[in-house]
């Protein structure tokens, strides 16, 4: 990726213990069209019975929950899941020079689960009882330094609904304020401002393989697409 701006930091881990209830699920739930062009119908708004709970792992970003529950289809299955507060996931835009190819704030960092360093959008865990859009607000500039006069949600989704809970809200954010980041002593970031076809390029050859920052920047790059007409 080209440089514009590299930035070393260290990015906030948050310590706050997920306790309190799960952040409410997406209800967003819309109906899709099949090849022949009918409409499946919408998603169930069904329920599991949960018949027993008990935390079986607590820590500092999430707890795990074995749930013995009768699905909504009548068997009686036993779950573990992860819980977890949510996430929210910036895609912040500067499209002061060019509106049709911006530059988006990039961070790198070194995943553990992954075993290598990953290029991903700023995101991070949202507090208890913490609105995303505010969420998204605090962690760009702790994350980044940057702050931005425009914010608008782009989507919501489920991480991995096989076994977690948590659900990751996307905010688009424009028009950009540098300034100062608010850090803690945790991990060394590299940040970058990259073209928005670069970003586009380097998914495509398989150099971006964090899901959130895929389909954020192509969602977002598809509705500049719809935008103009392509």
């Amino acid at each position: 990726m080209p440089k514009k701006v590299q930035v070393t930091k260290v990015e906030k881990v948050k310590k706050s213990a997920a306790t309190k209830p799960e952040k409410a699920k997406l209800d967003r739930r819309k109906s899709l069209k099949t090849g022949d062009g009918k409409k499946t119908g919408a998603a169930s708004t069904e329920s599991a019975q949960v018949l027993s709970s008990k935390v079986v792992y607590q820590g500092p970003l999430f707890r795990v929950t074995q749930d013995r529950i009768i699905e909504p289809g009548g068997t009686e299955r036993v779950r573990d899941v992860v819980r977890h507060n949510g996430s929210v996931v910036i895609l912040a835009v500067d499209n002061s020079k060019s509106k049709k190819d911006p530059w988006i704030v990039m961070e790198r960092q070194y995943r553990h689960a992954a075993g290598q360093y990953l290029w991903e959008l700023p995101a991070g865990k949202l507090d208890a009882g913490e609105e995303a859009v505010a969420g998204a607000q605090r962690e760009l500039e702790e994350e980044t330094g940057y702050r931005a006069k425009k914010w608008k949600p782009l989507m919501e989704y489920y991480a991995s609904p096989g076994f977690m809970g948590e659900t990751m809200a996307v905010f688009v954010a424009e028009g950009l304020m540098p300034g100062d980041a608010h850090p803690e002593e945790d991990e060394q970031i590299e940040l970058r401002l990259v073209k928005m076809s670069e970003v586009l390029k380097t998914i495509e050859r398989g150099g971006i393989v964090d899901g959130k920052t895929i389909s954020s920047v192509m969602l977002y790059a598809r509705k500049l697409d719809r935008r103009r007409g392509k």
